[in-house]
């Protein structure tokens, strides 16, 4: 393994299906088709679709692969994109084809390929071919779209994502992952660290999640540990009284709400207000998506590298730990249920990273008008309730996605800056390389 790209210290969040549920009656409670933008459209579409039964990283794949054929089948019909499909493999349109009809049946293709029984996409494809004047141009563009999702999803079909396998234990020694409550027992299926083959899936963008090796996490008994240590196990307790109330339905939003939900949710509005191109959508949520995806490749590829454990871990061992200044609490139980696969560096600091820092160098860091929403299950005593958070910075949204992991007891402070730093990294790699204007364009 070999290390470099960073120096100095540098979530993941539970696999429940309760917030799922509720994520899609957010979703489908938005129109169809509500913007004159058919990239926008889709994106929409494609989000409401792929959270059905979707771990959060197969969101991200899954809307990745949507994009990329999006962008594609406009970018061989415009050509003001270096393509992501060259050689054999390019996607070759007529003159003249419809870019919006090419659009909309590249998303419809590629979400029918993964969801054949989803029958409300076919109404949402009717639905927007209807507005295209029938002809040539259309019939073009459709025959574009197909090319593209055949092409994209060809290309996908054996990328690693599947069979899950886990990894269990294999020393209890202090400092490495535990399997903790949530976890299946040993011996029950799927018992061990989850999504164990991500760190092994094809990224779309980057070389290998090896060349982004963070730096070790601190040893438990530095100041820098201590500190972290404390941080959450004060303000990451269940039945802590230190947790300010908005900093705790914080933690829920994004215990409900995946990078993929957000980054897309965000990116939409962002790109309906400034009123942007056909092409320069398709290149956009092309590119977010491939950043978030390949910093959560690498985000698993650095947890089973290290194997850090858990807070909940930690805390409870605190006074086993081989450090003096670390008071344990047999008691502790996390806020948020704690995912099974070790903690260093935070998935959700690492994914949502990906996109923001592409969102960044796509629409700049500030000036925007945000709004995250999000309807998140029950809590022990804490009912089911619809939080709402508005950004004028990309970075706001990182914060609280910090605060959210910390403050739900599941990570430290510095798995979430681990994560950061690796997000940034890896959507700076493929910024620099992949869909680059033509002609001088930027």
């Amino acid at each position: 393994m070999r290390s470099g790209m960073f120096r100095g210290d540098a979530s993941s969040w539970s696999r429940t299906r309760k917030p799922v549920a509720l994520l899609l009656a957010v979703l489908l409670s938005l129109p169809a088709i509500a913007s004159a933008d058919v990239v926008l459209d889709w994106n929409a579409i494609a989000a409401r679709t792929v959270l059905a039964g979707q771990s959060p990283f197969s969101q991200s794949r899954l809307m990745s692969i949507v994009q990329l054929a999006v962008f594609e089948a406009v970018n061989a019909i415009t050509g003001e994109y270096e393509p992501y499909l060259k050689g054999d493999d390019a996607i070759v349109a007529p003159d003249g084809a419809s870019a919006e009809a090419a659009a909309i049946t590249a998303a419809h293709r590629v979400l029918k390929t993964y969801f054949p029984a989803n029958v409300s996409i076919d109404t949402d494809l009717a639905n927007s071919l209807a507005a295209i004047p029938d002809g040539a141009a259309k019939e073009d563009g459709i025959d574009v779209g197909e090319a593209a999702a055949l092409a994209l999803t060809t290309l996908r079909a054996s990328d690693g994502s599947s069979p899950a396998t886990f990894d269990l234990p294999d020393s209890s020694a202090n400092g490495v992952w535990q399997t903790t409550p949530s976890c299946p027992a040993a011996g029950l299926p799927n018992a061990g660290g989850q999504f164990y083959q991500w760190q092994d899936v094809t990224p779309f963008g980057i070389a290998s999640p090896s060349d982004f090796l963070l730096p070790a996490p601190p040893s438990l008994t530095s100041n820098r540990y201590l500190k972290d240590y404390n941080e959450v196990k004060t303000m990451g307790d269940a039945d802590s009284t230190a947790r300010p109330a908005e900093r705790a339905e914080v933690a829920r939003l994004y215990a409900a709400t995946s990078p993929s939900f957000a980054l897309n949710m965000a990116s939409r509005q962002i790109a309906a207000a400034r009123g942007l191109s056909l092409a320069e959508n398709a290149r956009a949520f092309a590119l977010i998506n491939m950043g978030s995806n390949d910093s959560l490749i690498a985000s698993f590829y650095n947890k089973y590298h290290y194997d850090y454990w858990r807070p909940e871990t930690a805390i409870q061992r605190g006074a086993t730990d081989g450090n003096g200044k670390t008071e344990g609490d047999m008691g502790f139980v996390p806020f948020i249920t704690t995912p099974c696969f070790p903690s260093y560096p935070s998935n959700h600091a690492s994914g949502t990273n990906g996109g923001l820092e592409m969102m960044r160098r796509l629409f700049g860091a500030a000036g925007h008008d945000i709004t995250i929403t999000n309807t998140v299950p029950m809590l022990g005593t804490l009912p089911s309730a619809t939080f709402t958070r508005h950004y004028t910075q990309l970075k706001q949204i990182s914060d609280d996605v910090d605060d959210a992991r910390v403050y739900g007891g599941i990570h430290y402070r510095f798995d979430q800056e681990g994560g950061n730093d690796l997000g940034r990294a890896v959507a700076t790699e493929i910024y620099k390389n992949y869909l680059r204007p033509v002609n001088g364009q930027q």
